[in-house]
């Protein structure tokens, strides 16, 4: 074992650990675990913990079944006590999957969000990202029939003092903090019962990594209290979608790559080829970042959703934003990419608008003009006139260019491109096999 196996054995020791929970996601970003008692862990770095990987959706054919979960102990985290009472002591960490001859599993997400992050590196780049994530706070329903009731009727940065939502968040950003993640802040967001909680940036890989840990958590805690959290994309269709605007930068040591103090936004030339190969890439990545058919309910649901392929500083309905430099942070000069939904796996959705990004640099593609004005109030032949085109309007339309993409299955890997490309389409056979309560109301001329 190396130092780092021998110092979580040390801390499990030490903090009167009862259980370790090793962690995974499978590849639509369902989280995964199994638990191991202490005693069981020196055997889990060594020799790996052995499971059925034919079970965990698009792992393996139920031929090549076994598989191993080797545990990540840079990942070793104290996961908090959810209830008021005296809990057992759980530790966590991620696992990088492997096949039973020692190589890494292709079709482990986070490995493919690890090969996108040495690609970076092998260029001098790091990527770092900062999401800010979204979901709503529901009373806890009887039923999937029954309708959803916020917990409360707050708006953008409202202060509810009537209402659990405040308290809410802050029990959540104690638990987040308690495991180590950063949250930068929190607050209520523009519909009833929604709320945000934005994370501190670093490196991509250890920010999803938090992105998984903060959806488990949230959705633990609201569950102890007697409450429904969802990251669904659009809940309820007349209020305002979940969205998770990610920021991303590229840093060469301390230097942020994107910095340039003398540019006129102080955005670099490979901020700007960042930016333009996201642009570029943006209809191909959508079946990743916005994966379900409910996320294009919220792309297209209005309320500055990001629906158009543009860009820009202070333009709420560009697809990415470029946000303002603060005198003396550089640290600051990022771009904020607003398509994913916080429903997304994080480790391709990152993969791919990291790669994306890169590519832009390595093509030195040209950053458009751009968008000032509200794209949303624009007929169609004006954006045609500006060159503004749209983001897929539906899963099936995500769906071909999913299909005719050689940037998704180069980075994905054939297993996991494959098995993503089938559930895709098998979620849209699904949707497209129901008939609706709108058709219903609108054909039947009931009396």
């Amino acid at each position: 074992m190396d130092s780092r196996q021998e110092d979580v054995i040390r801390q499990v020791g030490e903090r009167d650990v009862k259980y370790v929970r090793l962690m995974f996601t499978d590849v639509l970003g369902v989280l995964k675990s199994v638990t191991i008692a202490p005693v069981e862990l020196e055997r889990a770095f060594t020799e790996g913990v052995a499971f059925d990987g034919s079970s965990v959706e698009g792992f393996t054919r139920v031929a090549e079944s076994d598989m191993l979960l080797f545990p990540d102990a840079t990942t070793f985290q104290i996961m908090p006590q959810l209830a008021d009472i005296s809990e057992d002591t759980i530790g966590r960490m991620f696992c990088d999957v492997y096949n039973p001859d020692g190589t890494r599993s292709h079709s482990d997400p986070r490995y493919v969000l690890e090969r996108t992050m040495k690609r970076a590196q092998a260029l001098g780049f790091v990527p770092y990202a900062h999401p800010e994530i979204e979901f709503y706070l529901f009373k806890q329903p009887g039923s999937l029939e029954e309708r959803l009731r916020p917990v409360d009727q707050g708006g953008y940065f409202d202060h509810v003092s009537a209402g659990p939502g405040n308290a809410f968040r802050r029990w959540a950003v104690r638990m987040l903090e308690e495991c180590g993640i950063s949250v930068e802040f929190s607050h209520h967001e523009g519909g009833p019962g929604q709320n945000e909680i934005d994370l501190r940036s670093v490196d991509a890989l250890s920010c999803a990594d938090n992105l998984v840990t903060t959806r488990e958590a949230v959705e633990d805690l609201a569950e102890v209290k007697g409450l429904l959290a969802t990251f669904m994309p659009k809940p309820d269709i007349d209020f305002p979608g979940n969205g998770m605007h990610v920021h991303f930068s590229l840093w060469e040591g301390d230097q942020n790559a994107f910095y340039d103090p003398a540019a006129a936004d102080h955005l670099s030339i490979v901020g700007r080829q960042f930016t333009a190969g996201l642009l570029h890439y943006a209809k191909e990545i959508s079946a990743i970042v916005n994966q379900h058919v409910n996320s294009y309910k919220r792309l297209w649901g209005g309320d500055e959703a990001p629906a158009f392929v543009c860009w820009g500083h202070h333009n709420p309905s560009a697809l990415i934003r470029v946000a303002d430099h603060k005198p003396g942070l550089h640290t600051y000069t990022r771009v904020e990419y607003r398509a994913p939904d916080p429903a997304m796996n994080p480790y391709l959705g990152f993969a791919l608008i990291i790669e994306a990004g890169l590519k832009g640099i390595e093509q030195r593609m040209e950053l458009p003009e751009e968008a000032e004005d509200n794209v949303w109030e624009m007929s169609d032949a004006e954006r045609k006139a500006y060159g503004i085109e749209t983001l897929p309007r539906s899963l099936e339309d995500a769906i071909c260019y999913l299909q005719d993409s050689e940037l998704v299955p180069a980075v994905l890997g054939e297993e996991v491109f494959d098995y993503v490309l089938r559930t895709r389409l098998a979620e849209w056979t699904e949707y497209r096999h129901q008939v609706t309560e709108q058709e219903k109301r609108l054909l039947l001329h009931l009396h």
